[in-house]
């Protein structure tokens, strides 16, 4: 069965250069505006228990296109249908009332997702023990924070168990503590067999959480298809665009948190140390091609009954990753269950390191059961690679051979 059905798809907006124009455009009957063309020819079907992922630059056309998927908008052409119950969340505050406090918010809300008014205090509880609001679910949502309001944003429209789930960037704005919450709830959505549409920025949580992608640049497809496959383009293509001034300027100061633009936050477990070293032990500033690198973090618990993952990678900026190792798909790692108070290091041997020449940095990070919340990242110091011969950034361990028939 298709979910959604999306045919020759065209959105329009007239802009006007001052607000009296789209008057006198009425009563003159002469155009007053321009066209500005948001989405060009978008065609795509999404089966039954699927999952996509929206992908693009700011300004592509991707929350338009989910606006037009929900009902928000309207298509200047173009068709779409739905199969189910549809529940969205899209920009903060999208749908409640400001006046009306949180709890009447539920009701309406349930109410406009087609749930009985009988059937609304059975799930009016799990709403907001989900959404975790207690006190201030009677106050009026124009009191809430932005992070208030995605708690009962998400909570209402996955509590309804809807056919459709369509989200938008919103939960980055919510705490680690709700986004780990909401993650579990997608899989749970997922692991139901519902469709779910999904537009973000965070290309690992597009590959993890969807099977297949549309990246759309400038209101048109570029590419659809698996998401792996999708991500990976994109990535090149944002890669391919930036221009770095200096590695340094583009890292953030590992211990100061205000120039990643953000407060600390309470982790469940936290990173003490990261080294480079040689498979001897011995703490490594300059790597040579070809040979075995450890790669080591030294991590402590902060809580009871965590479970983890872990990963590392080389990096040639903040931003830029040219190699990861993740230990999401190994299962004979120790993740877990660790206690408050736990110290132990975790290691990563590199085979032959691949990487001819240049300077790198070493990321190790912490992450959640599910692999898709960082609790910390930690970046090395700055690591030379040793210049070899060759031409290219990579340096592979290979074997010649030359048989004379």
């Amino acid at each position: 069965m298709t979910r959604i059905t999306v045919n020759n798809l065209y959105k329009d907006f007239k802009i006007y250069d001052r607000p009296q124009d789209r008057l006198a455009e009425i009563i003159l009957r002469k155009p007053r505006h321009q066209v500005y063309h948001v989405l060009s020819d978008i065609s795509f079907a999404l089966p039954d228990g699927k999952s996509l992922g929206i992908i693009g630059d700011n300004g592509a056309g991707k929350s338009t296109l989910l606006k037009l998927l929900v009902g928000i908008l309207q298509p200047t052409s173009g068709d779409i249908q739905l199969e189910g119950q549809v529940a969205a969340l899209l920009e903060l505050g999208a749908g409640f009332h400001p006046e009306f406090t949180g709890r009447r918010n539920i009701y309406l809300n349930a109410a406009l997702l087609g749930v009985p008014d009988e059937n609304i205090p059975e799930i009016e509880n799990d709403i907001i023990e989900f959404s975790e609001l207690d006190y201030f679910i009677d106050r009026p949502v124009k009191t809430y924070s932005s992070g208030m309001f995605v708690r009962l944003a998400f909570s209402i429209a996955t509590m309804v168990r809807p056919d459709i789930l369509v989200i938008d960037e919103a939960l980055s704005v919510g705490d680690m503590a709700f986004q780990k919450k909401c993650v579990q709830r997608m899989n749970e959505f997922r692991e139901q067999q519902k469709t779910m549409v999904f537009c973000s920025h965070s290309m690992f949580h597009v590959q993890e959480l969807c099977d297949t992608a549309i990246w759309i640049d400038k209101g048109k497809i570029q590419e659809m298809g698996d998401s792996d496959k999708v991500v990976g383009h994109y990535e090149d293509y944002c890669n391919s665009k930036k221009v770095y001034h200096s590695i340094r300027e583009d890292m953030p100061h590992e211990d100061d948190p205000e120039s990643k633009g953000e407060e600390p936050k309470v982790q469940d477990c936290k990173i003490n140390s990261l080294a480079v070293k040689s498979p001897e032990g011995v703490e490594l500033t300059s790597l040579t091609p070809l040979d075995d690198v450890v790669l080591e973090m030294e991590v402590e618990v902060l809580a009871d009954g965590i479970e983890g993952n872990f990963g590392f990678a080389f990096m040639k900026s903040a931003e830029e990753p040219v190699a990861s190792f993740l230990t999401t798909d190994i299962d004979h790692i120790e993740k877990g269950p660790f206690h408050k108070g736990d110290k132990f290091t975790v290691s990563l041997t590199v085979k032959s390191l691949a990487m001819r020449v240049g300077d790198f940095y070493v990321l190790g990070g912490l992450a959640d059961k599910s692999g898709l919340l960082w609790y910390e990242t930690k970046f090395s110091k700055l690591l030379h690679i040793n210049a070899n011969k060759g031409v290219g950034p990579l340096l592979m361990q290979s074997e010649w051979k030359v048989n004379q028939l």
